[in-house]
């Protein structure tokens, strides 16, 4: 994939934005523990870190209710490393990663029953994207950016078009989406965002491998991609959400005026308010949608 266009540094400097899946219900019922996760994440930072002395890592905690920034190896705070890199970074991390934690487990008491238990990966996105386009406005040199998602926690369906619009702006912005997905079944969402957005894809089969599973596959600048065989997709999950009931589907109606999609017929769009007539509605397969529809 091309880099964004402006002065770059050296072709091998990265900038890596993390999110961080830290959903507490995923977390309790994963056969890895969270603690063993993080041993595996922070020795990956580490790694990222050493690999050239310019590359930079950002973190955003992705929780049940909340996402916030809680690392940054640019910031001043995290140059004096009088200790070495990596107990610094970790103290640093670990800190805010518990703040946020507490935080976001308020949050998580005020939430009614019945919601699918998944992480507010559209709201995380969103600060990553952010944080890039902070990056690129702010001088003439900047590293190569890519999203690296770490997600345990099943899609939830009621953020099916914010995270399409993030996508789609990252694709516009020529920003990679790698996604590592650690949970029992794949996630539909992260295997279309590393799709569309030119990124890899990967779930590991061993988790108590993770971190080389980190190295071999997510470590590697975009550069150097094009000269390794990384793991492609066997095949995406296309499937839609639909606007109505944020339900996923394989097949509904579909606005020939604004691309919403539907599981049941509906006399007008609830979207742009076009009246629905027996020519005006078409039904179609949600993927074919997909391949179809511009930037959100």
């Amino acid at each position: 994939m091309a880099p964004a266009p402006s002065k770059l540094y050296a072709d091998d400097v990265s900038l890596v934005v993390v999110l961080l899946d830290t959903n507490p219900f995923f977390w309790s019922s994963s056969s890895l523990s969270f603690s063993q996760f993080l041993s595996h994440v922070l020795a990956f930072f580490n790694a990222i870190l050493t690999l050239n002395q310019l590359n930079q890592v950002v973190v955003i905690a992705t929780g049940y209710n909340s996402c916030d920034y809680i690392f940054d190896s640019s910031s001043d705070l995290n140059r004096s490393f009088e200790n070495g890199r990596m107990p610094v970074m970790c103290s640093s991390l670990l800190q805010k990663l518990e703040e946020f934690l507490i935080k976001d487990e308020q949050f998580s008491k005020e939430e009614p029953d019945g919601r699918i238990k998944s992480s507010l990966l559209s709201g995380s996105l969103s600060m990553a994207l952010c944080y890039i386009q902070r990056v690129f406005r702010s001088g003439a040199l900047h590293p190569h950016p890519r999203i690296l998602c770490l997600q345990g926690s099943p899609d939830g369906p009621e953020q099916y078009v914010a995270i399409m619009n993030a996508i789609f702006s990252a694709q516009h912005s020529l920003v990679p989406i790698d996604s590592c997905y650690i949970g029992a079944q794949n996630s539909a969402f992260l295997q279309q965002a590393s799709y569309i957005t030119g990124g890899v894809h990967h779930k590991p089969q061993n988790l108590d491998g993770l971190f080389q599973y980190l190295m071999t596959i997510f470590a590697t600048d975009l550069h150097s991609r094009s000269f390794l065989n990384l793991p492609k997709p066997v095949g995406v999950d296309f499937r839609a959400s639909c606007f109505c009931h944020k339900d996923t589907i394989d097949m509904g109606y579909i606005c020939s005026v604004c691309l919403s999609i539907f599981c049941k017929h509906h006399k007008k769009c609830s979207t742009c308010g076009s009246v629905f007539g027996q020519a005006q509605s078409e039904v179609a397969s949600a993927s074919d949608k997909k391949r179809k529809t511009p930037e959100t």
